[in-house]
């Protein structure tokens, strides 16, 4: 894909590049239950929270304490995440790889009502299409979304075995496949430095893909 195409597909889906501002207010959290810690911070403890899953239960990241916890910012009707489920996309198959090492990952919806890709009955369609096995979170109030400083989905975080958030950026240097050589999975990396016992190299990159669907 050309540089021409892509801005195009960027300007059409109201999605935002690696450059796009963070959202700074966290609002009452409705049916979110912010649990513990300040505001998302690499090298510290990552926040805690409570959200509902598309059942309907509440998943807590307390939950989890002790292992390797990914976050992925996820909207089903983003170009970037459609792209990235799909077929040769780059998230495809991706989260069952390495939850079945151990891993726990969780995808996080943070579009309001009446925004593009909200409603537990999209995303479960969603989770059928993309063959996604891991649970998808509503963040209707958007309130861990601005907790974690989450622009663009996908939007990925890696919190390690201490709860020590280690990653925070794009899943990879390539959006929608769109570079020469062989694309760096920047989520995969830091998975492997955390398996090898090592710091991960690459705590940060810049996000790419669509704006989180906040509401006002």
């Amino acid at each position: 894909m050309n540089r021409l195409v892509l801005a195009l597909v960027l300007a059409l889906s109201g999605c935002a590049g690696a450059n796009a501002e963070p959202p700074v207010a966290v609002p009452d959290s409705g049916n979110v239950a912010v649990t513990k810690g300040e505001p998302a911070a690499l090298g510290k403890a990552a926040p805690g929270f409570t959200l509902d899953g598309l059942d309907g239960r509440p998943v807590s990241l307390a939950d989890y304490a002790g292992k390797t916890v990914v976050l992925e910012w996820f909207n089903p009707d983003c170009p970037f995440v459609k792209y990235a489920h799909g077929p040769k996309g780059p998230l495809r198959g991706q989260a069952a790889r390495h939850t079945a090492e151990g891993v726990v990952w969780l995808a996080i919806n943070s579009g309001a009502p009446g925004k593009q890709g909200h409603g537990a009955d999209r995303n479960r369609e969603a989770t059928q299409e993309y063959g996604m096995e891991h649970p998808v979170l509503l963040d209707e109030s958007g309130a861990v979304g601005r907790l974690y400083g989450a622009r663009t989905t996908p939007h990925m975080y890696v919190i390690n075995g201490e709860g020590i958030l280690v990653y925070a950026g794009g899943l990879d240097d390539a959006p929608l496949g769109n570079k020469a050589g062989e694309p760096t999975n920047h989520v995969d990396a830091a998975l492997a430095d955390l398996a090898a016992g090592r710091a991960v190299q690459t705590p940060s990159t810049k996000p790419y893909g669509c704006s989180v669907k906040y509401g006002s």
